[in-house]
């Protein structure tokens, strides 16, 4: 079985944490700062801000940005990246249905059903299947 992600966090375009679920307890929030440090380290290069992976002292970051919200996650165990960016792309899909737009005032003005809709998609770090149904 492949790792759970032991954090989902939904950051603003500066970094600032605007929504973080904690799933296994073995990450802090504090590693949101961490890697968006990275990232602005980074700044300049082509691919900054293309789906990436990150090691950083034994966590794994992966990371999409979507409108000026940054989606990401981070692990202490080796998780399958591929289903960890699937994951994050179909909560974006998710979080469009259910606000119309995902932007830093929709997660603002909705935290308490990103928190619900966060524990349905993902138990214990483990991502749940979601299939669209039209």
């Amino acid at each position: 079985m492949a790792g759970a992600v032991s954090a989902l966090f939904l950051l603003d375009i500066k970094g600032r944490v605007l929504v973080w679920r904690d799933y296994r307890g073995d990450v802090s929030a504090l590693q949101a700062e961490r890697f968006f440090t990275k990232l602005l380290d980074k700044e300049g290069d082509s691919e900054a801000h293309s789906p990436v992976v990150y090691d950083d002292a034994g966590v794994t970051y992966m990371f999409i940005q979507h409108n000026n919200v940054f989606l990401l996650t981070a692990s202490r165990q080796n998780c399958n990246a591929a289903s960890i960016l699937l994951f994050l792309h179909r909560v974006i899909d998710v979080f469009k249905h259910y606000f119309e737009e995902l932007e830093e005032e929709s997660l603002r003005d909705n935290f308490v059903v990103v928190y619900e809709l966060l524990d349905e998609m993902m138990d214990l770090g483990t991502h749940n299947t979601q299939r669209r149904k039209y």
